[in-house]
């Protein structure tokens, strides 16, 4: 019997023995291929986090006092950064204004001249006067020149104004609502910016759960300063389509030379064209309610890379038609689409290490 028990006993042991060289083995052949696969996995990780530094970055901009908002003691137009704008401004300046100033001076010279010389005492006798043919075909043809002057450039204008957009220009879809605007981009994957007056510090609370002016050193001034701007790419045609979800609104951006309104149940069109990267500021213009004063419009020209890199802020953002590489945030948990484009790096560097 302890013959036996002592054969069992040098079976358990050679057992453990051999058990403890298998897991040694093991180890010493499973070691190379762990270090293998930790440093395949390396460039996947690179890869990435790659992937996740172009998924898009975006600070405001700062806007530039005096340039494409209101100035103090203004009297003229806002400085022009669109091309309609710059032609509009030269209509006013170098058309219509010399022609007011003329027209001006000459009704005071008249009236100058009738004050001096056809007064009682100087004319105690008027004259008995009643036609001149030659002065009614002056009076006649020269305001019907003045207004064929005046109406070629204006016509021009209008006709340019409201050219259509070309057939690859992006397009933004602009809503008003009582009292905030909406901005939905069709073409970079059909996402929405609300976009909020900032309140004011030490007056009444516009709207809630918006944070104040001046609380980001990006903030331009107070009632025309938002939340979330319309971003929009710098030198090239935009096709605006704008309309309202409830009243009539009007949106307008002087600066950039674009007033349009917003009307329920129709879509207006109309090319924006912003000539230099900054920040324009516009109000709604059309009386739309209690709030209408409260209710800003800033736009965000940005080159064009640095638009792209907005759009892919946003989720489900999309470049050129292309989707952006999925990320954790795009999707709730357990919805992420099969063969995820975010999983080819790692699928690719572990057939590389293999």
């Amino acid at each position: 019997m302890n013959l036996g028990k002592t054969a069992r006993a040098a079976s358990h042991t050679a057992k453990a023995l051999g058990l403890s060289l298998g897991s040694i083995m093991a180890g010493a052949v499973m070691a190379p291929q762990a270090a293998l696969a930790a440093a395949a996995s390396e460039p996947a990780a690179a890869a990435t986090a790659d992937a996740a530094a172009s998924a898009g970055s975006y600070t405001p901009m700062a806007p530039t006092p005096g340039i494409g908002m209101p100035v103090e003691g203004g009297i003229g137009f806002q400085q022009q950064f669109s091309k309609l704008g710059e032609y509009g401004e030269w209509i006013h300046n170098s058309v219509l204004l010399p022609i007011i100033a003329v027209i001006t001076v000459f009704v005071l010279l008249l009236l100058v001249v009738i004050i001096v010389r056809f007064n009682r005492r100087a004319n105690p006798v008027p004259s008995k006067t009643s036609h001149n043919t030659l002065l009614e075909v002056v009076w006649t043809l020269v305001p019907v020149l003045i207004l064929i002057g005046i109406a070629v450039p204006s016509i021009d204008l209008l006709a340019k104004q409201y050219k259509p957009a070309p057939k690859g220009a992006l397009t933004i879809k602009v809503t008003g609502n009582q009292w905030f605007w909406t901005y939905g981009y069709p073409d970079n994957g059909e996402f929405e910016v609300v976009s909020n007056m900032l309140n004011v510090p030490g007056q009444p609370t516009i709207n809630n759960g918006v944070r104040e002016v001046g609380s980001e050193p990006w903030d331009g001034p107070s009632h025309l300063e938002v939340d979330n701007r319309m971003v929009v790419p710098v030198g090239e045609p935009i096709r605006l389509q704008i309309t309202a979800s409830d009243v009539i609104h009007s949106f307008a951006v002087p600066s950039l030379w674009f007033k349009l309104d917003a009307v329920p149940g129709r879509i207006n069109e109309k090319v924006l064209f912003v000539e230099k990267p900054g920040v324009y500021y516009g109000q709604c213009s059309e009386l739309c309610g209690a709030k209408h004063g409260y209710m800003p419009i800033a736009v965000e020209a940005l080159p064009r890379d640095k638009y792209d890199a907005w759009v892919l802020t946003h989720a489900g953002g999309k470049i050129d038609g292309q989707a952006t590489a999925a990320s954790e945030t795009d999707y709730l948990p357990g919805e992420e689409p099969a063969g995820d484009a975010s999983e080819a790096p790692a699928a690719d560097a572990t057939a590389a290490a293999e």
